[in-house]
């Protein structure tokens, strides 16, 4: 009975996970960060690359409008309605907020009736150009898993280009550009992210796809962020194995898809036509109803989770690590020096843990973990010296010239063979057990005299 209902569950677990297959949730993988094993010498942690789960990264920015009055409202003025261009008896007051329309309104949830959007002041200084910069801030390195998608309830703009910065703004560079006509406005053929490639996928491209200009049925500005994953992950994001491999050997990869920041330059609304109506200047502006960026926090594979406390986003470091992007090791853990965890070998990936680096006096003997030193930070190029000449590798184990072993080559070969006497010319250590030679060997090196 119990074998029979233990096989229908199995069957219908199978039914389940293969009907699901074809729709992975792809950065659901390295959501956990260890997980405890049983081996020969007990329980034991075994560490694994992981990384928190994507989500709506709206959430956290701070926004910041360039120049810092080109809202709409104050004063208060009217604009034309986009459906019909020549109706212009819409208004926007700042004071007033059913007739306000401040940046916030970017990211708010779109569930009401009419939409809510920021709206820029309209072209009324024509033939100045009518120009803003939109820069969205995380004051933390995140990476893009999903397409960003920016909505407008004005027309698309004619020209536009989305930039990105991995240094907090301090340095830009295009991400894409926007235009009615590439050639004309950024002297650049027009392409899209079909035409790329995986030889190509890190190419900056100008494409008109999205600028249809003063439409109704036509709001929604990509950046295809997904397009570019299938391009090694195929079609419907089913090999993300091979995307995986791809973002951990190919470093201008995985930084193609990093950012602190991200900055909408706006350079000419829609028009719709050769020449701008300079009878009708209130058609003219610039208003954004919704932006889409989903992503998660850059925690270099060594967190699952990502906090937001006191509007900064931090992650919450596994694998002896420390810093808002675990990008160092923790005080008394730099054994070795940092480096991020891998996605590779899939599944599990691999955490590149940090093995403790312990005190110059009274070192802890149960911490070096004599009976394993595989698991221990056994020497130190600095202060666990190797004795009589051995080296230090990996500070795991001394490699030990020939005539020596032990732990830190504190032994004579000779005398595990019971050879040592005045046939071999070497002279016999002091007796003792292994960990008291340790501490002895230790404490030689900890000694202001010692060279």
């Amino acid at each position: 009975m119990y074998l029979s209902r233990f096989l229908s569950i199995h069957a219908l677990w199978v039914t389940v996970s293969s009907l699901m297959q074809p729709y992975p949730l792809v950065w659901g993988h390295y959501d956990v960060c260890k997980t405890q094993i049983y081996t020969e010498e007990g329980k034991v942690w075994d560490y694994m690359a992981c990384q928190p789960e994507s989500t709506d990264m709206t959430k956290y920015l701070k926004v910041k409008l360039d120049p810092p009055d080109i809202t709409c409202g104050d004063p208060p003025e009217s604009f034309c309605a986009m459906g019909n261009p020549y109706m212009c008896n819409n208004e926007c007051d700042a004071s007033t907020p059913e007739l306000a329309h401040p940046p916030e309104l970017m990211f708010d949830f779109e569930g009401r009736h009419p939409s809510t959007f920021w709206q820029s002041a309209t072209w009324k200084e024509y033939p100045k150009p009518l120009q803003v910069n939109i820069t969205l801030s995380w004051s933390k390195t995140i990476e893009l898993t999903d397409n960003i998608v920016i909505t407008f309830e004005s027309g698309r703009p004619d020209q536009m280009i989305l930039e990105k910065s991995l240094d907090y703004g301090r340095t830009w560079q295009p991400y894409q550009y926007y235009a009615t006509d590439c050639l004309d406005a950024f002297h650049m053929d027009p392409k899209s992210v079909k035409d790329l490639s995986q030889h190509t996928v890190l190419e900056i491209i100008c494409t008109e796809e999205y600028s249809t200009g003063y439409t109704t049925n036509s709001k929604i500005i990509h950046f295809e962020i997904k397009d570019r994953f299938a391009f090694f992950a195929g079609p419907r994001l089913r090999n993300m194995a091979s995307l995986y491999g791809q973002l951990d050997t190919t470093k201008k990869l995985r930084d193609f898809f990093t950012v602190t920041d991200l900055r909408i330059r706006l350079l000419r609304p829609a028009v719709g036509e050769i020449f701008v109506d300079e009878l009708h200047l209130a058609r003219y502006f610039y208003a954004i109803s919704d932006i889409k960026v989903r992503g998660r926090c850059k925690c270099n594979l060594h967190a699952t989770v990502c906090v937001y406390d006191n509007s900064k986003l931090t992650c919450e470091c596994e694998h002896n690590t420390t810093g808002p992007d675990c990008g160092k090791c923790k005080k008394n853990y730099q054994g070795r020096p940092w480096s991020p965890g891998s996605y590779l070998p899939i599944p599990k990936g691999t955490a590149n843990t940090y093995p403790p680096k312990f005190n110059r006096i009274w070192p802890n003997i149960s911490s070096l973990e004599v009976s394993n030193p595989k698991q221990a930070n056994v020497c130190d190029n600095e202060l666990l010296h190797c004795q009589n000449g051995g080296t230090c590798h990996n500070n795991v184990r001394c490699l030990c010239p020939a005539a020596y072993t032990g732990i830190l080559c504190e032994k004579l070969r000779c005398e595990e063979a019971g050879s040592c006497g005045s046939d071999s010319g070497q002279a016999a250590p002091p007796q003792g057990s292994p960990a008291l030679l340790l501490l002895t060997a230790l404490l030689g090196t900890a000694s202001p005299w010692a060279f």
